[in-house]
C-alpha cells in the first residue's frame, strides 16, 4: 500500500508587482494558513519519506512556513513539470516515483492537483468536498492499492484526509482578509 498525499500551494498575493506568474509570493494569509497545515500534519503524525514540488515562488514559500509549523524542515526534490501541471501529467509524475518511497508529499497548484484526486479516487463523503472545491493549503491524503507507483490507477485510491486551512481556524476562510 502506498500514501500519497497532496498539499495545494498557500494563498499567494496578486498585489506585488511581479513580471511572471511563477514568481508570485504568498500574502500574509497564506503565511498563516502554511504554518496551521505544518501544525495539523505534525500533530496527525504524518511523515513522508519522499517530496516531490514545483519550484514556483509560492510552493517554496508554503513549504518553508509548512516546515516551521511542523517542527521541522524537510528536503523536497524540485521538479519544473510540477508547475501548473495537468491531472494526467502529475499521474505519470507519481508513475515515476521511487519504488522505496511508501509515503510521498506532492505540493503544487491546482486545478491539476484536485483534477488528480478527483481522477485517482472512489466515491465517498470527502471526495465530494473536493468537488466541490479545493482550497488553497488544503492537504489531500490518499492510500493506494499498490505496491508499485507506476500501478496505480483511476478511481483505485481511497480518499482518508481532506484538510483545509479554514477547518483549522475559522479565520482562514474564505470571507476574512
Amino acid at each position: 500500500m502506498k500514501t500519497l498525499t497532496l498539499l495545494r500551494h498557500a494563498k499567494s498575493s496578486w498585489d506585488d508587482p511581479i513580471s511572471r506568474d511563477f514568481d508570485r509570493p504568498l500574502n500574509a494569509k497564506g503565511r498563516r494558513a502554511a504554518v496551521m497545515i505544518g501544525r495539523q500534519l505534525k500533530s496527525l503524525d504524518l511523515r513522508f519519506d519522499h517530496i516531490v514540488a514545483s519550484p514556483a515562488v509560492r510552493v517554496i514559500e508554503t513549504l518553508d512556513e509548512v516546515w516551521s509549523g511542523y517542527g521541522r524542515k524537510l528536503e523536497p526534490v524540485w521538479d519544473k513539470a510540477m508547475y501548473l501541471a495537468s491531472a494526467a501529467s502529475l499521474l505519470d509524475l507519481v508513475h515515476a516515483l521511487p519504488e522505496a518511497a511508501d509515503h510521498v508529499l506532492m505540493v503544487g497548484h491546482n486545478p491539476g492537483l484536485e483534477d488528480l484526486v478527483l481522477d485517482l479516487t472512489l466515491d465517498g463523503e470527502l471526495r465530494e468536498r473536493v468537488e466541490d472545491k479545493y482550497p488553497t493549503a488544503t492537504v489531500a491524503q490518499m492510500t493506494l492499492p499498490v505496491d508499485r507507483w507506476p500501478d496505480a490507477r483511476a478511481h483505485s485510491a481511497t480518499l482518508v484526509a481532506f484538510i483545509r486551512p479554514r477547518d483549522l481556524d475559522p479565520t482562514l476562510g474564505p470571507d476574512t482578509p
